[in-house]
């Protein structure tokens, strides 16, 4: 059979060059492509020449988060793995919702990566010990809740919630995303009612917690 043609995003060029050393030691795993970034990711994701998208979850103009749920999108079929730093319930279940079928830590992924390409490959999740946990707690919570559902915030809102943790004012998010300044400030007045948060500072406490922006 022909090796699983993965494409490798990563902010960090030395991060991607090790990940690939890793998967093209495989002989049925190949990396044909690299993106410094979600959008980079996005544009380079063709599913004729792509099997597997191994992405990491925080990133820089666009997040993994943001890429994954934009390429499961436009190609539901699409298969991809987030590469994450924290074992953190929150990202888990955002990499999740945004159509990923795996969740590797980084601090293991010379252990667990290859498994994961594998078990995706093989159109299997891939989960590891304490997301399995998470999983059953999640599960359990929601049970005892009666699964009441979760605030969502629509994409452009995510997009302008990134930029104003970034540090980005109105102006300049209004030019990044070429909307208005108050299409801008009415998408924050959204959003913070709908999160029920007071200023930029909780806005970006908010941004890091679910991984639209690195701490």
């Amino acid at each position: 059979m022909s090796p699983t043609r993965i494409l490798l995003a990563d902010d960090h060029a030395l991060v991607r060059r090790g990940l690939r050393l890793i998967l093209d030691a495989e002989p049925d795993l190949t990396v044909v492509g690299e993106a410094a970034d979600g959008a980079e990711a996005v544009r380079a994701y063709d599913p004729e020449a792509v099997d597997l998208v191994v992405m990491d979850i925080a990133m820089p103009r666009m997040t993994g988060l943001q890429a994954a749920r934009e390429i499961t999108r436009t190609s539901p079929d699409a298969r991809v793995l987030m590469l994450s730093m924290y074992d953190n319930d929150q990202y888990f279940f955002a990499a999740l919702k945004a159509g990923a079928c795996g969740y590797v830590l980084k601090s293991v992924a010379d252990r667990d990566l290859l498994e994961a390409c594998r078990a995706a490959t093989r159109g299997e999740p891939f989960l590891y010990p304490g997301a399995v946990t998470a999983l059953i707690r999640e599960y359990l919570r929601r049970d005892w809740a009666g699964d009441a559902p979760d605030s969502v915030l629509t994409p452009r809102e995510e997009e302008v919630i990134k930029l104003i943790a970034e540090g980005h004012s109105a102006k300049e998010i209004a030019a990044t995303l070429s909307i208005s300044v108050k299409t801008v400030d009415r998408h924050r007045a959204n959003v913070l009612a709908k999160l029920g948060l007071r200023d930029r500072v909780e806005l970006t406490k908010y941004a890091i917690r679910v991984g639209l922006v690195e701490p």
